[in-house]
């Protein structure tokens, strides 16, 4: 009997290895594993490089595992935010490198490796910096830069409801990056809300199937005073 519900989150990431390349959802704040982020810090694997939209918020997420010094290296779109002062200082003192990537090039390179696609030219910054290194070729009188795709060894998601097999629904926002880092990624773990029967929810409205997940985990959520959601104590 498949059943990919895991009990607690610490078994869910037991055995994610030094070195690894974990793909976290999230556009901003919407849509953060924090309690799966919170896991990977006690879980304790280091030397990470780290596949996200951004480079964390304040202190907590991913952030927190900034700080506690698990990742050598971010690929990111946007690094610096008002409250990115983790990020920064680590950056500036030679502590973490840094690969940016323009957003829909992220997106891109993400799905590419999900969808067996070996590269793929862009437009999207040939001219600047982001292109130095890289093949570049003239289409139909168009300049092109050749992305590689990007493969996770871990996916960390966010999800609002699944069932035992790992099919998966998102709650607006939050879905995301979600998708395509699922299918990215040799192991996918999600949060999710609530848990289902098998065959409750519409297959329609399953956004990632089970087949690209590995494990779910239910988590509590209570209301903030900000409209987001966090663990309940």
């Amino acid at each position: 009997m498949i059943n990919k519900i895991a009990p607690s989150i610490d078994q869910a990431l037991a055995g994610v290895k030094d070195g690894s390349t974990v793909m976290i959802g999230g556009f901003g704040t919407a849509g953060i594993p924090n309690e799966l982020i919170d896991g990977l810090i006690a879980q304790g694997a280091s030397d990470l490089v780290i596949v996200n939209n951004n480079a964390g918020n304040a202190d907590a997420g991913l952030a927190a595992l900034l700080k506690a010094g698990r990742v050598r290296k971010i690929i990111c779109s946007f690094p610096r935010q008002a409250d990115s002062y983790v990020f920064d200082e680590l950056y500036r003192s030679g502590k973490l490198e840094l690969e940016l990537v323009p957003q829909g090039n992220l997106a891109e390179r993400i799905r590419a490796a999900g969808a067996g696609i070996g590269a793929f030219f862009s437009p999207t910054g040939y001219g600047t910096e982001l292109a130095k290194g890289k093949e570049t070729r003239e289409i139909n009188g168009k300049h092109y830069v050749l992305e590689m795709p990007i493969y996770g060894d871990l996916a960390l998601i966010r999800a609002e409801r699944g069932d035992r097999w790992g099919n998966l629904m998102y709650r607006k926002a939050a879905r995301n990056f979600g998708p395509v880092m699922a299918t990215a990624a040799k192991v996918t773990v999600a949060t999710v809300h609530e848990i289902t029967e098998l065959g409750s929810m519409d297959p329609e409205h399953i956004v990632t199937p089970g087949i690209f997940v590995s494990k779910i985990v239910k988590i509590d959520r209570v209301a903030t005073e900000a409209g987001g959601f966090k663990k309940a104590a």
